[in-house]
């Protein structure tokens, strides 16, 4: 028995954080494997404690990267709502800030936005994470009807939750093909800040939205929105 080893173990448990040391391990091995990458006890190994220790605080993997990724979602929520700033000092120069803040969160938290949509892990099996996540959709949900609300009259006029999917599928699929430096992907001739900033004109024009930016500035001053509707 290696005494001076089993030793530092003990004084890991005690003086240190077993659950905090398990979750960083485990975002470690997202970033390097993959959410799907790596077991339970590599998570473990990584933390430097004993295949049995995370038993003590999560029932198996899927918990482990259901706790990770509800912390994910967390920070997604401050991320985005900051960005949207209940839409000051306008309804476009929100919208457009909230796409790039999505953009930014996938590029610098790779491991956590791939916890949060890649893990497979269901969300109606943690409350929490369900109802974090909804928070987070809120927000861009929130975007969209006040957006909906701007939309020129004599447009057809799309119901805000549809334009709401609409503008979080674009953003999500440019930030899981090219925000998130993976070299083998395939290299594009813009930003994808400048790939979601031409999508979402295309999307707005189609709308009847001016694409002049002068006359964006001549938006008139928006009505307080009213109590936001949870995504159903």
């Amino acid at each position: 028995m290696n005494w001076r080893k089993d030793q530092g173990r003990e004084r890991g448990y005690h003086h240190g954080n077993l659950k905090e040391a398990l979750l960083q391990a485990a975002l470690d091995l997202i970033g390097q494997k993959g959410a799907a990458g790596f077991t339970f006890a590599d998570a473990a190994r990584m933390a430097g404690v004993s295949p049995a220790a995370p038993y003590r605080h999560f029932r198996d993997r899927d918990e482990l990267l259901s706790s990770i990724a509800q912390r994910g979602f967390e920070q997604f929520e401050q991320v985005l709502g900051g960005a949207w700033d209940d839409g000051r000092p306008d309804t476009m120069s929100a919208f457009e800030r909230v796409g790039k803040a999505y953009l930014a969160f996938a590029r610098e938290e790779p491991a956590y936005y791939s916890a949060m949509f890649e893990s497979g892990v269901p969300s109606d099996a943690n409350p929490q994470l369900l109802a974090v996540g909804e928070r987070a959709f809120g927000i861009i949900r929130a975007a969209a009807e006040r957006l909906a609300a701007l939309v020129p009259v004599g447009t057809p006029r799309p119901p805000a939750m549809m334009m709401a999917l609409h503008f979080w599928s674009m953003s999500h699929g440019i930030a899981s093909l090219f925000s998130r430096g993976d070299a083998a992907r395939r290299k594009l001739p813009m930003t994808p800040e400048e790939l979601l900033e031409a999508e979402v004109l295309i999307y707005l024009r189609g709308l009847g939205f001016p694409t002049d930016r002068r006359a964006e500035a001549a938006e008139p001053q928006d009505k307080p929105a009213g109590p936001w509707g949870k995504p159903k």
